[in-house]
């Protein structure tokens, strides 16, 4: 019998990330369900405050309109963490997942701040702002998808926050010229400042090789977490381990294109064909077999003196 939650949360990633849905079909059957109806939610959200469909489209509706679209997705996830019956598949399927592995409702809420942000147009003037955001939007779902794959440990969860933070660093590097051409700037201001360029011109060609330096320092920003998340693997399943090594191997490599691109990075949308994911979905896997064979023996390094919200 068919699950039309289900289907629905499916067609939403495979429409939605291609990347991740490459990924996420390592996972064993029971968590590829969760995290996709966890994925469908997210996007969701995130669609109803940008205006888009399945992140694709142009960026950007009516304040009052986003603010009002905020409360009411607000009002639904709670209700739908509270245990009422939801009519919309997307809620009926959070409904499932944050009830299941009991997903603390704070966690849900920090996400959808995170979308506050964009609605009230917040400026981010300092790498730690830049994090913020990044936490709230990206930092949080590595959190509650590591809660989906049974983990319960704040050091485990941290590096699950960690690959978030990573992800949306490469995210911001990869799409600023985009973002900025609708109003959007997730670089730091400072860098802005020192690199000579007006907040309103970050999508002019005449900027783009200070933008492409400043991108570069982001992409580098973001490879401690990168490093930081790597020793959460070792505390996933074997098929989760190599899931996420892939993603992980993915996200890096669109941050590595955007470095060697320079100011040619936002000429078109930086990707990785399909021989590159073949390539990294193996190499996901040896990760994944090294991280829960010799790793488990060593005791992992501390975690460096990164910024962290848990």
């Amino acid at each position: 019998m068919t699950d039309a939650v289900l289907e629905h949360s499916r067609d939403a990633i495979e429409r939605g990330s291609r990347s991740f849905a490459v990924a996420s079909r390592l996972f064993p059957a029971h968590i590829r369900d969760d995290a996709w109806m966890l994925y469908a939610w997210c996007r969701h959200c995130d669609d109803e405050i940008d205006g888009q469909v399945l992140g694709h489209g142009d960026v950007g509706i009516d304040p009052l309109v986003a603010a009002e679209r905020l409360a009411q997705l607000r009002a639904q996830t709670l209700s739908a963490m509270a245990g009422e019956p939801q009519d919309h598949p997307t809620f009926q399927a959070f409904q499932r997942v944050a009830r299941r592995h009991g997903i603390p409702p704070e966690e849900p809420m920090d996400l959808l701040e995170g979308f506050e942000m964009d609605v009230l147009g917040r400026s981010y003037e300092t790498l730690e702002d830049t994090l913020d955001y990044a936490y709230h939007v990206a930092g949080v779902v590595g959190v509650m998808m590591a809660r989906i794959m049974g983990i319960e440990d704040a050091p485990t969860l941290r590096r699950a926050q960690d690959l978030g933070l990573a992800f949306q660093l490469t995210n911001i590097a990869r799409d600023v010229v985009e973002d900025a051409k609708g109003g959007r700037i997730y670089l730091p201001g400072q860098w802005l400042d020192e690199a000579g360029v007006p907040r309103d011109g970050v999508h002019r060609p005449e900027h783009r090789p200070a933008v492409a330096a400043a991108a570069r320092r982001l992409v580098l920003t973001a490879e401690p977490y990168y490093a930081s998340a790597r020793w959460g693997l070792r505390d996933l399943g074997l098929r989760s381990a190599w899931a996420i090594a892939t993603a992980r191997g993915v996200y890096r490599a669109i941050g590595r294109h955007v470095v060697r691109a320079g100011p040619m990075a936002w000429d078109e949308r930086a990707s990785i064909d399909r021989t590159g994911k073949a390539a990294l979905l193996a190499r996901g896997g040896l990760i994944a077999v090294w991280t829960r064979t010799l790793d488990v023996w060593r005791e992992p390094p501390p975690r460096p003196e990164l910024w962290t919200r848990i």
